[in-house]
């Protein structure tokens, strides 16, 4: 696919020099998810779990999430990046180094985190780069953001099965999915959380390969 010399930009991560600045307080968003209820914010109940996913645009990633039998909560927002408390605006320029996520609060009694990861790679296509589908930038880019080194390993082994799945099926692409250590989350603007419940007739780019990812 031919990309304008605007995207090609986009699709390079900044350094700490070319990121933009930021801001010290965070911007304003909703409080309480629109469709259970829940607060958006820490504190959450005690034994719950968080992963972050990045799958391209966040609105119909958080969707899938939010209906997953086991998740407490979702919450859209900026996450991988450099510049503090970015606006949406901001990160669409590429020059914040953020990834658009959901934030997944989870009862690991009720899914498993392995489960997640599975779903995850399902549902998207990891082999894209800075891109999902016709959805251009750094931003878009697949990225699983985890809480300790045990997670990381585990989310690196579900990546070795998929990617040995996609093979199988034909498709010698390599995943690309950045896999890290979780650093600081900002929340989207309220108009960006839960936004397919709100906009039912709204963009959705996610889209799978049609492959499934083996069970460990």
């Amino acid at each position: 696919m031919f990309l304008s010399a605007f995207n090609r930009e986009k699709t390079v991560m900044p350094t700490p020099e070319t990121a933009l600045a930021g801001r010290p307080a965070p911007i304003p968003t909703a409080q309480r998810h629109f469709v259970n209820g829940r607060p958006l914010s820490p504190p959450f109940p005690a034994g719950l779990k968080e992963v972050q996913f990045g799958m391209g645009c966040f609105w119909g990633a958080e969707r899938l999430l939010w209906q997953t039998p086991g998740v407490y909560v979702t919450v859209a927002g900026y996450a991988g990046g450099l510049t503090p408390n970015p606006t949406y605006e901001e990160t669409c320029t590429g020059l914040t180094g953020h990834a658009e996520v959901v934030r997944v609060i989870y009862d690991p009694a009720e899914v498993s985190l392995e489960n997640l990861l599975m779903l995850f790679f399902e549902a998207h296509d990891p082999t894209q780069g800075m891109r999902q589908g016709n959805d251009i930038g750094t931003t878009y880019r697949s990225a699983i953001y985890l809480e300790n080194a045990d997670e990381l390993e585990l989310a690196r082994s579900v990546r070795d099965r998929f990617q040995q799945a996609l093979e199988a099926n034909g498709r010698n692409d390599r995943i690309t999915t950045e896999i890290a250590e979780a650093g600081a989350f900002y929340p989207a603007e309220d108009y960006h959380q839960q936004y397919l419940a709100k906009n039912p007739a709204g963009y959705c780019g996610l889209k799978g390969t049609g492959v499934s990812c083996p069970v460990g």
